[in-house]
């Protein structure tokens, strides 16, 4: 269990972040157009989990609109923005805003993503929404970098996960 504030107030999350250096574990998420996404779709793939609680508000669609720009450039891999929006949600954001290098995955068929990764929120107003988070893996599955953001309120370390792309394995 993580401790993350809301404007403050402390919440707590279910788990924990799976470690660095660690197996990410299997996801299987649902897409805009009511498909499944499975982890082994992105095998030999590097993947960024961009995670969230709700792109209806202004950080979490700050985080979208910032790794669509981000991930035009980013050569084998592919980032993955996660939310429990409806898939419809999803949609009509994406459309909106023009949100088409990054992939935007929901979680609402999906609780076990939540406690694999450690992002389910159990207390607090979000309450079974997921904590935001950053999670890098490498073509294997790896865990390269992650970052359970303490304040939900605010974005991301971007610099940091996109350098964890760049930054060769030890190991």
């Amino acid at each position: 269990m993580e401790t993350i504030y809301l404007k403050g107030t402390p919440c707590h999350t279910y788990g924990s972040l799976p470690e660095i250096g660690s197996k990410a574990p299997c996801f299987t998420l649902v897409t805009q157009d009511l498909s499944e996404i499975h982890c082994l779709d992105y095998r030999d793939k590097r993947v960024v989990l961009n995670v969230f609680p709700s792109l209806d508000t202004d950080v979490c669609a700050a985080s979208v609109r910032r790794f669509n720009v981000e991930a035009a450039g980013l050569d084998n891999t592919v980032v993955i923005c996660v939310s429990m929006d409806l898939p419809f949600a999803q949609k009509r954001f994406c459309a909106a805003n023009d949100i088409n290098n990054v992939v935007v995955a929901s979680a609402f068929r999906s609780p076990l993503f939540a406690q694999k990764y450690g992002l389910q929120i159990v207390d607090g107003p979000l309450a079974g929404l997921l904590a935001r988070a950053v999670i890098v893996m490498d073509e294997d599955d790896k865990v390269l970098y992650t970052q359970l953001v303490s304040e939900i309120t605010t974005e991301p370390d971007y610099g940091a996960a996109l350098a964890a792309l760049k930054t060769p394995e030890i190991g």
